[in-house]
């Protein structure tokens, strides 16, 4: 291999790996493994909003435990899998509106049990946790 070959092969892989650190960093800097306060108390009741659409949004949430709790997802335009959302823990299935709000009723939740969901194929998951 030549001197100009060998340049050239550095050059884009230093460049693929910008790429790859500095896109993760933009996707995922705001949300920790803790997860992201997204929840509302009104009227003695916490609501939780989460978005699907290519996935669910945020994918880890912080709650607080002991309150009655709903969960809100809402969906702009989703044609893909995350319209199917799956809730074990609730036993909850449901194909979603493309557009449009559900209200999930998740009862009263315990500090240290979490929430998960997934959608339909399992490609996509979310996670609230309680404290």
């Amino acid at each position: 291999m030549n001197k100009t070959v060998s340049i050239i092969i550095i050059s884009a892989l230093l460049i693929g790996i910008g790429i790859v650190v500095l896109g993760g960093a933009s996707k995922g800097g705001s949300e920790s493994a803790t997860g992201v306060q997204n929840s509302e108390i009104r009227d003695g009741v916490q609501y939780i909003t989460i978005d699907a659409k290519a996935g669910y949004s945020p994918r880890v949430s912080m709650a607080k435990a002991g309150i009655p709790t709903k969960l809100i997802v809402k969906t702009n335009g989703t044609y893909d899998c995350s319209a199917s959302l799956v809730i074990k823990s609730l036993n909850y299935q449901k194909i979603l509106s493309q557009t449009g709000e559900e209200i999930i009723d998740i009862g009263t939740p315990v500090a240290g049990t979490p929430l998960r969901g997934v959608c339909g194929m399992g490609m996509y998951n979310f996670l609230i946790n309680f404290s």
